[in-house]
């Protein structure tokens, strides 16, 4: 203890965890109870306040007298007029406080009886403490301040000096901007910044703040005790400017930070080809869907800042339909993810932009292979009708023009979007039972149509598996469809499954046998299958010339073959 009787660490060292509380039931005034099994015992002298009381970790508050059982008292807190503090179950005392105040609320005062293996020992503490000396300590615990090990290691420890707003808290990809000031553990000051703004995973001064500020809330002021390998570690610190000084070789720091805001950076497609970073938070929870009508405002840059494009500015907003190939597909994509009335940076490469040709735009040219910028702003959105709030009719509608959709686009060579459109298409009419029977046979039909149109988008994505699928829905509902037969063969071709692809065009033929194309593809399977058998051929062919060779060489050099028995152990010595 400072300016007074030392209680050094005794008894096992305790790990920071969020582990439970020792004794957490109801505990009467005057009453004893033993603390654990080694003999620490309790008596509430004063109730504390609420439910609460510090874990492992936590900086605690406490005054103290300590006594020995005759009464001889060797040290309080109270005669320095000044509490006591330190980090509770980090060995910084003896074991019997370490567990005996985890047992405390704020506020109660208590008596500890505590055996020497949870004091001193068989030492004891000379000239105060006798060897084996049992002790007993009257606490009072006046505060405790939540302690966090960030990198659950002991390396990084946090103090909330003061709460932030809200429960949200940032993430590797997101920009934020914080205050701190950096001192040595003598209180000498390293660095200090008013406002610094960075990408969380680039970090910034030391390890230490990128790790911390992903556990702190918008508002939130801490105390980090930073040891050396989340500082500057074996290598220490030169000066970077005028005010701040050297951080010698393996030096632990005090860093107070403050996150002031942050601004959420969220991946809009799995490759980050589409990043969106939200410079104002929109209303509510919804968002547009495919289909939906959507009035924005926005601005396009090159990475340079070079403006090509600025709409919605004038007295009306500009407005599109999402999932319609109006805007560009990161345009198309980030809108999608926007509330009403949220303004976002959405950074977009090539290959959901203009791709590797340049594009001429309102006020300049994009280069080939430009990544883009585009500032939005959602004024407001009108989506398209959920499937439940359609009438059966309206679903056979709305699947048609999503058939029509993916016909367009197949047409343009764009296959991926266009089986996302069957697929949509098929949604609507998946669940039938509603249905007239004049609409089911309709259904059907588009059914057949769309899995069909969809097993071609497969094709020719080289998806052949998926392909065989969908062949095989049309022929479970129609078992002589040629279109189906084909197309399934086509796949299972590519997927050397001859057997198969043979059956299916047999099959085809005997319905349709003037079939163009599918005596196209008959004709190639026999190719393949010649193709096939002659590799096979070839390569049995060079084993069994191996084989000759090896039992030629056997014959030559006079070892006779012997039959394969089971392995038997070395009798001999």
């Amino acid at each position: 203890m400072e300016d007074g009787f030392d209680i050094p660490a005794a008894g096992k060292f305790n790990d920071i965890d969020e582990e439970d509380r020792v004794g957490e039931e109801m505990e009467e005034v005057g009453e004893e109870r033993e603390i654990g099994k080694d003999g620490l015992m309790k008596k509430v002298i004063k109730e504390g306040d609420g439910y609460e009381g510090p874990i492992n970790g936590d900086e605690v508050e406490v005054h103290y007298v300590g006594s020995l059982l005759d009464g001889t008292r060797f040290d309080s807190s109270y005669d320095r007029e000044m509490p006591f503090k330190f980090k509770l179950g980090l060995g910084h005392v003896i074991q019997g406080w370490d567990d005996g105040i985890k047992t405390m609320k704020k506020g109660e005062k208590a008596l500890f009886t505590i055996p020497p293996a949870l004091a001193y020992g068989e030492s004891g503490s000379p000239p105060t403490i006798p060897p084996n000396a049992t002790l007993q300590f009257e606490i009072e615990l006046i505060s405790w301040t939540k302690v966090k090990d960030i990198c659950k290691d002991g390396g990084i420890l946090k103090t909330i000096l003061s709460e932030g707003e809200n429960w949200q808290t940032p993430k590797d990809s997101d920009e934020v901007l914080v205050r701190y000031e950096a001192r040595l553990d003598d209180g000498t000051l390293v660095s200090k910044s008013e406002e610094v703004e960075f990408i969380v995973k680039d970090g910034c001064f030391c390890p230490a703040l990128s790790k911390a500020v992903k556990t702190m809330k918008k508002g939130e002021r801490t105390l980090l005790t930073v040891k050396p390998q989340y500082a500057f570690g074996e290598k220490g610190r030169e000066p970077a400017g005028g005010n701040e000084c050297v951080v010698p070789p393996n030096t632990a720091l005090q860093i107070t930070l403050e996150l002031v805001s942050w601004k959420t950076v969220s991946e809009v497609t799995t490759d980050n080809k589409v990043l969106k970073k939200i410079l104002k938070e929109g209303e509510g929870y919804d968002r547009p869907n495919d289909g939906a009508v959507v009035q924005v405002k926005l601005t396009g840059k090159l990475e340079d800042g070079t403006v090509f494009l600025k709409k919605g500015y004038d007295e009306v907003p500009f407005e599109f339909k999402i999932d319609e190939e109006q805007v560009i597909d990161g345009l198309d994509r980030g809108v999608k993810t926007m509330k009403k009335g949220e303004v976002s940076l959405l950074t977009i490469h090539p290959e959901y932009a203009f791709g590797s040709t340049e594009s001429h735009q309102e006020f300049s040219t994009v280069p080939a292979n430009s990544t883009v910028y585009y500032d939005v702003e959602l004024i407001s959105f009108e989506k398209e009708k959920d499937l439940w709030e359609l009438t059966t009719q309206e679903k056979i509608e709305a699947s048609l023009r999503k058939k029509e959709e993916g016909n367009t686009l197949f047409k343009k060579q764009k296959y991926e979007r266009a089986s996302k459109r069957y697929e949509k298409a098929l949604s609507f009419i998946e669940y039938d039972s509603a249905f007239s029977d004049d609409e089911k046979q309709r259904s059907k039909l588009l059914k057949v149509s769309c899995n069909l149109n969809n097993a071609a988008c497969k094709l020719k994505l080289s998806d052949y598996k998926q392909a065989v699928k969908l062949c095989t829905k049309v022929l479970d509902a129609d078992s002589k469809n040629v279109k189906a037969l084909y197309r399934r063969a086509q796949a299972c071709i590519q997927l050397v499954d001859l057997d198969l692809a043979e059956m299916d065009i047999k099959k085809a033929l005997e319905i349709d046998p003037d079939n163009r194309d599918v005596k196209l593809e008959y004709k190639l399977l026999r190719e393949k299958v010649k193709e096939y058998n002659k590799k096979d051929a070839q390569f049995y062919g060079n084993i069994f010339a191996k084989m000759n060779k090896v039992e030629h060489l056997t014959s030559a050099n006079g070892v006779r073959k012997q039959d394969v028995g089971p392995m038997t152990i070395d009798s001999k010595a």
